[in-house]
């Protein structure tokens, strides 16, 4: 034990000497500059609408989350494996999800390579109660396009 607190404080030293604080108020704009971010396109919080095919029917949910996005767009692609949109089902607003009652909330989704039974189906399942929890991952998902949001 003798040995290791000297290696210990070394590192505790070390790791201090390379920490540097961040600045504590944004740089001003130079003068000429826009003081506004441009478009940050599909990851805005617009988002983007995804199309999802399940069991022969088809929904739409919006994603408003970069990594959710970008996990959209590779899935489209064909190159991710965590295909399963598992998502907080919100009953009385279609929201996107045009020809339903309920969307997917944007802010509760997350893209899964396995999830319980309790949850798959087809979105006409959700419409029926069949699936009647605040869940639907559908295991036959597939994206089928990724669109930009209106807004």
């Amino acid at each position: 034990m003798r040995r290791a607190l000297p290696v210990l404080v070394l590192v505790a030293a070390a790791l201090a000497a390379c920490a540097t604080p961040g600045p504590t108020t944004p740089p001003s704009p130079t003068p000429g500059t826009p003081t506004t971010p441009p478009s940050a396109g599909p990851s805005s919080p617009a988002g983007v609408v995804v199309t999802v095919e399940a069991g022969g029917e088809t929904y739409r949910i919006l994603l408003t989350e970069p990594d959710d996005i970008a996990t959209a767009r590779a899935l489209l692609a064909g190159t991710a494996t965590a295909n399963i949109p598992n998502g907080k089902v919100v009953r009385g607003d279609p929201g996107v999800n045009t020809g339903y009652s309920w969307h997917i909330d944007p802010n509760d989704i997350e893209w899964a390579e396995m999830t319980m039974e309790l949850c798959d189906g087809k979105p006409s399942d959700i419409e029926a109660n069949t699936i009647s929890g605040d869940r639907f991952c559908p295991w036959s998902a597939k994206v089928t396009a990724v669109e930009d949001s209106a807004g």
